[in-house]
Parts: C-alpha cells; sequence; structure tokens
C-alpha cells in the first residue's frame, strides 16, 4: 500500500479527531476517583503546616482572630477548646465535622485533635487524633481510630462501599477549615 502526501494527511487529521473526542472521557474516568492524600506520621494520621502573614501582625491580634475563628468553626456540640494560653499564644481544641457518605441518610462523626501556635505575623496548623464514628444501622455507634480504615483504603481493600465518600468528605473538609483559618487570620 502506498501512501500518499494528501492520504496521509487525511488520515493524521482522522486521529486527531478520534484522540480530541477520547480525551474527555479519558479525563472524567481520571476524576472520578479523587487522589486523597493525607500526612502518615508513626502510622498516625496527621497535618502540620506553618503560615506566614503580613508581618504588621501581631501575636495578640493573631490569638484573638484565631480563638473567635475556633468557636465559630465547628457548629457541632463536641467541639471543646481545651487550652487557651493567651501568654504562649496556643489554643488546643477537639474540632469534628459532619461527613455524609450516601443517600440512604449515613454519616460519619469525624473527631479530631486541633493545634494552633501563634506567633508574631506566623502560625502553625495541626490536626491529628482523628476518630471516626458512623452513624447508621447495624454499626456501633462508638469512636474508633481511623488509621487502620485509612491504611486499607489506601492498599485497595476499603471496609465499605462508603469509603470514598467518608475519606473525599474528610478531605474537603479539612482543606475549606485551612482556607476558612488563614482568612481569618490574615483580615
Amino acid at each position: 500500500m502506498i501512501f500518499t502526501k494528501r492520504k496521509l494527511t487525511i488520515m493524521f487529521k482522522k486521529l486527531f479527531i478520534v484522540i480530541l473526542t477520547l480525551l474527555p472521557v479519558i479525563s472524567m474516568a481520571q476524576s472520578e476517583n479523587p487522589q486523597v492524600m493525607f500526612q502518615m506520621r508513626n502510622g498516625k494520621m496527621y497535618f502540620d503546616n506553618a503560615y506566614s502573614l503580613n508581618r504588621g501582625l501581631k501575636k495578640d491580634t493573631l490569638y484573638n482572630r484565631a480563638l473567635n475563628w475556633f468557636e465559630a468553626a465547628f457548629p457541632y456540640p463536641d467541639k471543646v477548646i481545651t487550652i487557651a494560653d493567651t501568654k504562649k499564644g496556643e489554643i488546643d481544641g477537639t474540632g469534628i465535622f459532619k461527613i455524609a457518605t450516601s443517600s440512604d441518610g449515613h454519616y460519619y462523626w469525624m473527631k479530631f485533635a486541633v493545634n494552633i501556635s501563634i506567633h508574631n505575623a506566623t502560625y502553625e496548623l495541626k490536626v491529628y487524633d482523628v476518630y471516626e464514628k458512623p452513624i447508621e444501622p447495624g454499626i456501633s455507634n462508638e469512636y474508633s481510630k481511623i488509621e487502620y480504615r485509612w491504611w486499607d483504603y489506601r492498599q485497595g481493600k476499603p471496609w465499605s462501599s462508603e469509603d470514598d465518600a467518608l475519606f473525599k468528605g474528610f478531605n474537603d473538609d479539612l482543606n475549606d477549615m485551612m482556607v476558612s483559618l488563614q482568612k481569618a487570620m490574615s483580615k
């Protein structure tokens, strides 16, 4: 079979059109299973990040902003501030998210420790000691550590069909929480 320049051009155009047609399908297939990422430290879920702000912001101002933010950030009853030390610039407490995992009304409470350390023009946010509490029929409604479940999920062995929604929901809520705190601190 002899290919002329015209036949080759037509063939490449058809191939290009097929590739352009399949590209959205390939992209959709990749975006259906978002990659959820959590830091792990000593086998436990952990988040730690430092933020720099305007140099003119003083520790006292930032401490008050962080305390006000914490009190408003978690509207659920299990939220608790355990340490509010103005001198050290430290706030410790418990945050909680409600994460819907199915259209049947199943959801999880995700409870975790939050530590905010404040300095002049900077602060550090830590999230650790993550617990889950399923609210659905037939399952114990007690808080339990989530690391084993996260480990199995990452190994491709989810405990439940709701694990995708649970971990993606926690990841999304954690990201929203960080953005919310950053906005409050940099006003």
